[in-house]
């Protein structure tokens, strides 16, 4: 079966990126795709310090103590689509979310571009401002990773404050129902 995990940057387990996020699960799992989402924002993570242990040893792990972003890179290795799901945090992603993209970045590419063709894509919540520099930074990640990135009807960002704010954001909520509609087209594309 085709997978997808998603990995929430917000230290708001259950806030608008979630939301989000969800709406993305419920048409990717119409179209057959079984879908996961990993929790990372407001955990306990270290970005990478480039000790070049992964590289040496190969075994697709960081060797400083993050055992989350190790179950997040053997996630990530094992799925056929990649989602990354972050608020913005003074116009760009959250710290946990960068952690995640710096060492998952580091140890796959350093141990044989483990993540290259995977369908990916990235969303962003915002307030008010800086939402294409987070998505940027997302993209940034899966673009060096050789990661297929597909489009949708608007950039993939939706707007909100509040908690449940987002709901209310009908454009930002259509396009990640496209963006899931051609991940999820992308993906069973891939597949065959």
């Amino acid at each position: 079966m085709t997978k997808l995990v998603a990995f929430n940057g917000s230290p708001r387990k259950n806030g608008n990126t979630s939301l989000v996020v969800e709406e993305i699960f419920k048409i990717l799992e119409q179209n057959g795709i079984e879908t996961e989402l990993i929790q990372v924002g407001n955990k306990a993570v270290h970005g990478c310090t480039a000790c070049g242990k992964c590289r040496v040893q190969l075994d697709r792990r960081c060797h400083i103590k993050n055992d989350l972003l190790n179950v997040c890179i053997e996630k990530m290795i094992d799925a056929d689509g990649i989602l990354l799901a972050s608020p913005v945090y003074f116009g760009d992603i959250t710290t946990e979310t960068k952690a995640l993209i710096d060492v998952a970045g580091y140890v796959t590419r350093g141990n044989g571009n483990l993540l290259a063709r995977k369908v990916a894509a990235g969303v962003v919540v915002q307030r008010r401002a800086g939402d294409l520099h987070a998505l940027n930074s997302m993209n940034n990640f899966f673009l060096i990773n050789q990661m297929i990135v597909p489009g949708s009807s608007y950039w993939n960002i939706a707007m909100g404050k509040n908690p449940g704010d987002v709901k209310t954001d009908t454009e930002g909520m259509q396009t990640m129902r496209k963006l899931a509609e051609n991940m999820a087209w992308l993906m069973k594309k891939l597949a065959r």
